[in-house]
């Protein structure tokens, strides 16, 4: 064999080196053809746009509503937790918040108004209550309307029983509504406080010697007792009534006084009668008349005093059925409607009051919104390949939302506490699976009271009562015998000119 050819063999099988050896020159990069060269530091066109989502027009819009209703959601449940704690901020918080253990001397005369429609049921033992009163200087006014004989057959049978204290007030208004009622007897009353009650309430007997001491310890000019629904165990939607009530006047209505803007209560409401007259009373328009004398008085600068202490709450039922309660609800909301267009809380002295009141009284509309966008963005969750970012932002509003249940169930302990209710597990359930259901619903009136307020339906739709917070023994038997007999009556008569017929 030839030894060169052997030669190139041997070259031919060695092996090549482990490093790749560095060329001598590098290869020119290649530069894409008007690709946005970035110019001073900035950021190129085509970057630019990558920043944001490669989202379709419709994707824009459905995922930009879910992130709206879950802030706006997120919103409203933080502001909520904070009001319905206020009341807890500390030991001396919570006990500031009630009557004094020992009431002054009394000051002011009361006359306390009922008006009562339809209420043959339960106004003849509310009128026996109030008759109870400790106070050395109260009188009672209670209003029917003339077309309803049950009723006023029970109030002039109380008035008989209690001859100093309680008349009868016969509204011939048409057609009728509470504020009516409550303008006519003002016309009549004779005390230097106005009290509001409502046809069902069980009252305490030292409710008024106690406001009165409040009147004079704080130089109010309102003083907003305590309302509590009792009978949380009878549905699941009862229970979440209850709550609401505890929270409120427990809470809520102290942080609002505290603020220098109230709602006031629809009853347990107690005004001095020089501001009622500068007011002309009541709006016989409004829905919500209670929330609108309370606005009225506050832009011009009324203090209002809070208070509520358990043993001496006004005690009620909650509305008989879920569609009572959701048309109770639709008044209330279109009352809330009503109160911000007329506009009176443009006149309280700072911005941030005002828009403190724009907020509370436009929850009927953002209630609205986030009822109407609810579903729709169930829908694309179920149905639509959401982003990542997009589901951990619908996420927001859990997290308040489940310290808000926490506290509903504290809540819940302690009013059986209080009011010496049993509490059962199944009572904790229901709160838990409620809470969404019960929030749709919520919407929902909200939807049908800014429906209403468009159409310009104004008709008040009344709550029935059945006294569901009393025991069927607790009614005397004068009473039972009254209630449903449609029967007049010989007593004198005050018409609604006030005069004796």
């Amino acid at each position: 064999m030839n030894p060169s050819t052997e030669t190139l063999d041997e070259a031919a099988v060695e092996p090549a080196p482990l490093l790749t050896p560095i060329p001598e020159e590098s290869p020119t990069p290649e530069v894409a053809p008007n690709r946005g060269v970035e110019t001073g530091g900035g950021v190129s066109e085509e970057q630019a746009r990558s920043i944001l989502p490669d989202w379709s027009m419709w994707e824009w819009i459905g995922y930009s509503t879910m992130i709206v209703v879950a802030i706006l959601l997120t919103i409203i449940a933080v502001t909520t937790l904070w009001w319905m704690l206020h009341a807890w901020r500390s030991r001396d918080s919570l006990q500031r918040t009630g009557f004094s253990r020992t009431p002054r001397p009394a000051a002011e005369s009361f006359t306390l108004l009922v008006p009562g429609r339809h209420e043959e049921e339960v106004m003849g033992q509310t009128l026996d209550k109030l008759a109870q009163q400790d106070h050395p200087d109260f009188e009672i006014i209670a209003i029917v309307g003339h077309d309803d004989p049950g009723t006023e057959a029970v109030a002039r049978a109380a008035a008989d029983r209690h001859p100093h204290l309680i008349r009868v007030v016969v509204d011939s208004s048409v057609p009728k509504n509470k504020p009516k009622a409550l303008n006519l007897a003002l016309k009549s009353a004779r005390g230097s406080v106005i009290g509001v009650f409502d046809a069902e309430d069980d009252v305490h007997p030292r409710l008024l010697s106690l406001v009165d001491s409040r009147f004079t310890e704080t130089g109010a000019d309102v003083v907003q007792g305590g309302v509590q629904l009792m009978n949380f165990e009878t549905t699941w939607w009862s229970l979440r009534n209850v709550l609401e009530y505890y929270f409120w006047f427990r809470s809520r209505l102290h942080f609002h006084a505290n603020a220098k803007f109230i709602p006031l209560g629809g009853n347990t409401v107690f005004i001095r009668r020089t501001w009622l007259e500068w007011s002309d009373g009541w709006d016989a328009d409004c829905l919500a008349e209670d929330c609108e004398v309370g606005v009225r008085l506050s832009s011009q600068g009324a203090t209002v005093a809070v208070a509520y202490s358990p043993e001496v709450v006004t005690r009620e039922e909650t509305p008989g059925t879920l569609k009572s309660l959701f048309k109770q609800r639709t008044r209330w909301n279109q009352g809330f409607l009503q109160v911000l267009g007329k506009g009176e809380w443009r006149k309280l002295p700072t911005t941030r009051q005002r828009l403190f009141a724009r907020y509370i009284l436009a929850m009927p509309f953002l209630q609205a919104a986030t009822g109407l966008l609810i579903p729709v963005s169930i829908a694309l969750v179920l149905f639509a390949k959401v982003p990542v970012i997009v589901a951990l932002i619908t996420f927001l509003p859990l997290g308040p939302t489940i310290v808000t249940l926490a506290a509903e169930a504290a809540g819940l302990s302690e009013f059986g506490r209080l009011y010496g209710k049993k509490v059962r597990v199944r009572d904790y359930v229901r709160l838990v699976l409620g809470t969404f259901p019960y929030q749709v619903f919520l919407a929902a009136a909200a939807v049908r009271a800014v429906y209403r307020q468009l159409k310009g339906e104004n008709s008040w739709e009344k709550t029935e009562h059945t006294g569901a917070h009393r025991t069927p023994t607790e009614a005397p038997a004068h009473e039972r015998e009254l209630v449903g007999v449609a029967a007049s009556s010989a007593a004198p008569r005050i018409s609604t000119q006030g005069a004796t017929t």
